[in-house]
């Protein structure tokens, strides 16, 4: 069988790289097409992929400032010739899942979430923007959002990476989907034997993630927080935490796992649609302190793996560390790390491979 894996871009890694690398090792064969590859973003295993890159490449500045070229991915993904392929599996944020397949091409696509900034998070994009770069912005994704909507009908089978993007699935597209959870790598993330005394944040530093909460929140509160991660906002984050916070830019996979086995719990302020990195801290033993909307709410058991806030606001994530403070000890590594062992990459791929097999038996007949 004749297997193509499209996404987006290979400019860093994050929960849809970790699907696509999952979906490559069923498929070790399958050429990855993506607008943009940036090799000094991605680890060396992912740069050996054979991996197809779209005319926007070329472009200037468009490795790095991908996200200003959205209005040039809806024709770039239509440029690529899949005729040739028995099975095409899109890995998609935004616009991967419109690409064209012949009739006789199985098309199956693993939804992130339906485009956030086209959507679900259209106006908390727009603003604290000023007036002219709304008005351009609204005049471009009225065109985007036709065509989403329409490409969504490319597509024979959606899986979504949680109940909370189905629902989205269901509203934006109209389209029933499978959910199969994303792959975290629990053999790697393990416990360890040691106890620190601070929190931890791994995060990119973008708005919507809000770290700026956590921020506000510790330097009311004193205690110790680490933050792993870059960003747009470190800068900005540098200049607003106080001495007990400490924020550590981009480290390597082993030192990241080696703050999660110390850490006394994570912090997860924003809304994801899923979110690998509590899943990460829990697989490491550590308790989770987390919005309670969105992903987190099938990843996270309330009082046992952890402890939800419900209003995303100072008080109430302050509210939330205090009352962990005070119960710190109901929470089991064992257990905590037990549950987490439900979300594995093996559990992953036998999912993807069992539904691929089906859907291919149904296609057949249709």
């Amino acid at each position: 069988m004749r297997v193509a894996i499209v996404h987006e871009w290979f400019s860093g890694i994050g929960g849809s790289e970790k699907v696509v690398k999952a979906f490559h090792d069923i498929y070790p064969d399958a050429p990855i097409y993506v607008f943009v590859h940036d090799k000094r973003k991605m680890p060396e295993e992912y740069n050996n992929m054979d991996i197809r890159t779209s005319y926007l490449q070329k472009i200037p500045f468009a490795k790095s400032k991908y996200q200003y070229f959205l209005p040039f991915m809806p024709g770039a993904v239509e440029r690529y010739d899949l005729s040739e392929y028995d099975l095409v599996l899109s890995s998609s944020t935004c616009c991967a899942k419109g690409v064209i397949t012949k009739a006789d091409t199985l098309h199956i696509c693993y939804c992130h979430t339906p485009m956030r900034y086209g959507w679900d998070m259209y106006f908390d994009y727009i603003k604290d923007k000023n007036r002219f770069v709304r008005w351009i912005i609204a005049s471009q994704m009225k065109n985007i959002r036709l065509w989403d909507r329409l490409s969504a009908d490319r597509v024979d089978y959606f899986i979504a990476n949680s109940y909370n993007v189905a629902r989205r699935i269901k509203k934006t597209y109209r389209r029933n989907s499978k959910v199969i959870y994303p792959p975290v790598e629990t053999d790697f993330y393990t416990p360890g034997n040691m106890d620190g005394d601070f929190y931890l944040i791994v995060s990119r530093l973008v708005p919507y993630k809000r770290v700026d909460l956590a921020i506000e929140a510790f330097n009311q509160i004193g205690m110790p927080l680490i933050i792993i991660g870059g960003g747009p906002e470190l800068k900005k984050y540098k200049r607003m935490a106080k001495s007990n916070i400490k924020l550590l830019g981009r480290l390597s996979d082993d030192e990241i796992r080696d703050y999660y086995q110390k850490c006394k719990a994570f912090i997860f302020p924003g809304e994801e649609d899923f979110g690998i990195t509590p899943v990460e801290a829990q697989a490491c033993g550590r308790p989770v302190i987390a919005y309670g909307k969105g992903g987190a709410l099938e990843t996270i058991v309330n009082g046992s793996t952890g402890l939800f806030f419900f209003n995303q606001d100072v008080e109430s994530l302050k509210e939330a560390v205090l009352n962990f403070e005070n119960n710190i000890n109901s929470f089991d590594k064992e257990s905590i790390r037990k549950h987490a062992e439900k979300f594995s990459t093996l559990r992953f791929k036998n999912e993807i491979t069992n539904f691929i097999d089906e859907k291919i038996e149904e296609f057949k007949h249709m």
